[in-house]
């Protein structure tokens, strides 16, 4: 007896140290201090000041436009703030306050297990850099993040929703402790053509998805800056792709350099679900609009998915309420 208790007390004494580093890997995280960038809006072409800073626990992200009368100018990173999805990702709150092309640098937020930060900005559209989460993770690297004393919020989807458009197509599936996103695009360019990769979250490395450039075709051009989008567009920000030639002086960085940007686009878009998600996402000719629409379906329903920690779980099950299963758009 004496022998079997001295084993169980070893076995709780391990899980307990498993737990502790657990805990550690998976609390929320924040910057350790403000980081500043410049540059100009890709679609409005204004010059942009941006300043990151630390946040509490459970704050959020969240974006202020300094250039506006507080307390008008907070704008919560929310799918429920999604007001446009056209060539990139809008967010508007109450006062009708907005911030654009959010994408890049909310994927970066999600690679780095960013939970709580504050956007500080002068202009209503994120810098675009060089057009992809390059400077903001190698910033965010450099300058370091913070754990916080709370566990990181993880929700993991309990069956499949999908939203087809036409030939688009976009799901989430149940899939344990990981993210998954299985995208696919088409183009009749001869150059880009079809391709399909598979992103796994866990696995590490995600260089080749922050440092890919958006993408544009240069017969498409006209049209969106008739849009009056595109104003502040250049070779230095986008690759631009003319018949079968890259115009770029210096070309691609990857080889499946296309597909991997509409991932780096996907896992900032998913970040406005304001928790992680454990699923696999499956997407043929997605962007923008289809992924917000997903969140949108996925998530107003809470018995589509369920909090993976317990604590919240128990928050969760109190005030459950369940509605009449979504149907799936055709």
């Amino acid at each position: 007896l004496i022998v079997f208790f001295s084993n169980i007390s070893c076995l709780l004494n391990n899980l307990t140290l498993l737990y502790t580093l657990c805990m550690g890997i998976n609390s929320q995280k924040t910057i350790k201090e403000p980081i500043e960038f410049q540059g100009i809006g890709l679609h409005n072409g204004l010059k942009v000041n941006l300043c990151l800073k630390p946040a509490e626990v459970d704050s959020g992200i969240k974006f202020k436009r300094i250039d506006i009368e507080s307390p008008k100018n907070i704008i919560e990173a929310s799918y429920k703030n999604v007001s446009s999805s056209a060539l990139c990702t809008k967010i508007k709150n109450a006062h009708d306050v907005s911030v654009s092309t959010i994408e890049h640098l909310m994927a970066a937020f999600y690679g780095e297990g960013i939970d709580n930060i504050l956007v500080e900005i002068d202009a209503p559209e994120v810098p675009i850099m060089d057009g992809s989460s390059f400077d903001f993770v190698t910033a965010i690297k450099s300058f370091g993040t913070a754990e916080q004393n709370k566990p990181k919020k993880f929700i993991k989807a309990l069956k499949k929703i999908e939203i087809k458009d036409g030939s688009k197509y976009i799901s989430i599936e149940p899939f344990e402790n990981d993210l998954i996103i299985d995208f696919e695009i088409v183009y009749k360019n001869q150059l880009i053509r079809t391709r399909r990769k598979e992103f796994k979250l866990s696995n590490g490395d995600l260089s080749s998805i922050y440092n890919s450039k958006t993408f544009c075709l240069y017969e498409d051009i006209d049209q969106i800056k008739s849009m009056g989008l595109a104003k502040g567009g250049s070779l230095e920000n986008a690759i631009v792709v003319k018949d079968n030639k890259i115009l770029n002086e210096d070309g691609l960085r990857y080889r499946d350099e296309f597909v991997n940007h509409k991932i780096l686009d996907c896992l900032g878009d998913l970040m406005l679900a304001e928790n992680r998600i454990f699923g696999h996402i499956k997407s043929s000719q997605g962007g923008h609009q289809l992924t917000s629409t997903l969140l949108k379906e996925f998530l107003s329903n809470k018995s589509n998915w369920e909090f993976a920690n317990s604590e919240e779980k128990q928050k969760n099950n109190k005030d459950k309420t369940y509605l009449d299963p979504i149907a799936v758009n055709a």
